[in-house]
């Protein structure tokens, strides 16, 4: 099969969908499937074997730290040249949108994903006001698929009741050999904790942004003497954290990666995700494979993936008293111990693998509808 995938995003830059998006690839040339990446120009030419073409990228005024490229008239022509059995449009809003009208024109297969809520994101960057126009060109773009895919069960329910139809749920995945509870380290744990290794060490992994609701916990650590925090990663709300998070017990370490990285992770006694505006949250899972309990704020996309007790603990968003009753239940050193083997067993359900072969699976599907 001849794979062309449009996205907003990939290499070098790091997120759930380039995390997907890569190991799709991945899993795609060496079933021997011939694929084309139509992404930002950041430097990357190839990955794996697959072409990687760029497409110039441009600063957007709200979102200065990530360059993404605008609706293109060169997609329909290098999809024409690349003639694919199937197009696949990750989050068709700018670039992506342009893949998805070629395929379109040209009668070849579509799939469409939605990997990001962007109309919840408005609301925290307070641009309430244009959320039924994105609404409109999401709804526009993904009534040109012949399959639409969502990445929970809670996020496919609220696109159908937007009017999007011929919805499915792809598979998630993670890597449990990257990510394993053996990477533990004392020293790992020493560096996180600034010298305090006896404190519980909770760590936050990820793009350092507004709608990821970090600055939620800022009361916790005031609240509390018995917690220290690791918020890893980088991004454009970095500054302002670190300012938020001033004289507690919280450190900023930047970006971590490969080895490190699951060194983080498995060196913590929780994972904790404040967001509830993610439309299903992969790091869950990388925390889990670390044999992490994920301590998570209530939301559709988290709790299809968190059972409270068994493989994690849950509270509420913004609810001082839930969030403290929740890390208390740590202290549980038989619950935790419980939790810690539940959720590496969860994870261990999810391969890269399998899931890039279900999203090959709706490719197949496409071009079964399409004719």
């Amino acid at each position: 099969m001849k794979i062309a995938i449009v996205t907003e995003t990939f290499l070098p830059s790091v997120d759930g969908v380039v995390t997907r998006l890569r190991h799709a690839v991945e899993r795609f040339v060496d079933l021997g499937h011939e694929v084309m990446v139509i992404a930002p120009e950041l430097g990357v030419t190839e990955h794996h074997g697959a072409r990687v073409v760029g497409i110039r990228p441009v600063t957007l005024p709200f979102y200065k730290h990530r360059r993404f490229t605008l609706p293109s008239p060169n997609v329909d022509g290098i999809i024409r040249g690349f003639h694919p059995d199937v197009v696949h449009a990750a989050q068709p809003i700018l670039l992506a949108s342009s893949g998805a009208y070629a395929a379109r024109r040209q009668r070849i297969p579509l799939v469409a994903s939605y990997h990001t809520h962007i109309p919840r994101y408005l609301d925290l960057y307070r641009a309430r006001w244009g959320k039924p126009a994105v609404w409109w060109q999401i709804k526009r773009n993904h009534a040109l698929a012949d399959v639409n895919l969502a990445t929970s069960q809670s996020m496919k329910q609220e696109l159908v009741e937007q009017g999007i139809h011929n919805l499915h749920v792809v598979r998630r995945g993670v890597d449990t050999q990257t990510f394993h509870p053996r990477f533990a380290a004392e020293s790992m744990r020493e560096r996180l904790t600034q010298g305090h290794p006896e404190k519980k060490l909770l760590v936050f992994v990820g793009r350092l942004a507004a709608e990821k609701e970090i600055h939620t916990l800022r009361p916790m650590m005031e609240r509390r003497d018995d917690v220290a925090l690791a918020i890893v990663g980088d991004g454009p709300y970095r500054r302002e954290l670190e300012q938020a998070f001033a004289g507690t017990s919280t450190l900023f370490p930047g970006f971590m990666e490969g080895e490190e990285l699951a060194s983080a992770f498995a060196s913590a006694d929780g994972f904790v995700f404040p967001s509830v505006t993610e439309t299903l949250g992969l790091v869950i899972l990388e925390g889990m494979a670390s044999g992490l309990p994920v301590v998570a704020a209530r939301s559709g996309p988290t709790m299809e993936q968190v059972t409270d007790g068994t493989n994690g603990l849950l509270f509420t968003s913004k609810d001082e008293a839930s969030l403290d009753a929740a890390l208390d239940r740590l202290d549980d050193v038989e619950l935790r111990g419980r939790i810690r083997q539940e959720a590496r067993a969860e994870a261990e359900k999810y391969s890269w693998e399998n899931a890039s072969d279900d999203l090959l699976r709706y490719y197949e599907m496409a071009i079964e509808n399409h004719r």
